[in-house]
């Protein structure tokens, strides 16, 4: 027996979350959409996973391509995080589009974002997703302060005062 799925998400809009776009680029093509269910995983060896709903165009690629790379968005990067939210365009490539990216071997790396380069190591479908173990092979570390998203809002973090 599991709580009533609105508790749950009324209570989940309440859990600040890290934006970040995943990308992937191979032979099922290069795409992006932007996902808050993203964390390390562990240290020893360096590696994270990302859920994705498992019936999304990006969950396939990933899969398919066997890598993708976590882009996490600086602050100010509101409207990047628009761009790849939502349904997939007809042509994924439309997202990337005016974005000065760099061409990473796991993916797409986007502009002044901290991003982890990661083979896709493991996956397993749980209910609406697929939970996706990535191998951190690359690090990007652009030092940038982090855009969050909270109760269907986007947000910048500041340090508490002491």
């Amino acid at each position: 027996m599991s709580v009533d799925r609105d508790v749950f998400l009324a209570a989940m809009r309440q859990v600040a979350a890290t934006v970040t776009v995943v990308t992937t680029d191979g032979p099922a093509g290069r795409v992006g959409a932007t996902v808050s269910a993203f964390t390390s995983l562990t240290a020893d060896p360096p590696s994270v996973l990302v859920c994705l709903r498992s019936d999304s165009r990006i969950a396939r690629a990933v899969i398919d391509n066997r890598a993708f790379c976590v882009n996490v968005l600086p602050e100010d990067a509101v409207d990047v995080a628009r761009a790849f939210a939502g349904p997939s365009p007809d042509d994924p490539g439309d997202r990337f589009c005016n974005l000065a990216v760099s061409n990473g071997a796991q993916g797409p790396i986007l502009p002044r974002a901290t991003a982890f380069s990661c083979a896709l190591t493991d996956q397993m479908i749980h209910g609406s997703h697929a939970i996706c173990i990535g191998s951190v092979l690359n690090l990007a570390n652009a030092g940038e302060k982090p855009l969050t998203y909270l109760s269907g809002g986007y947000h910048i973090v500041r340090p508490h005062k002491t």
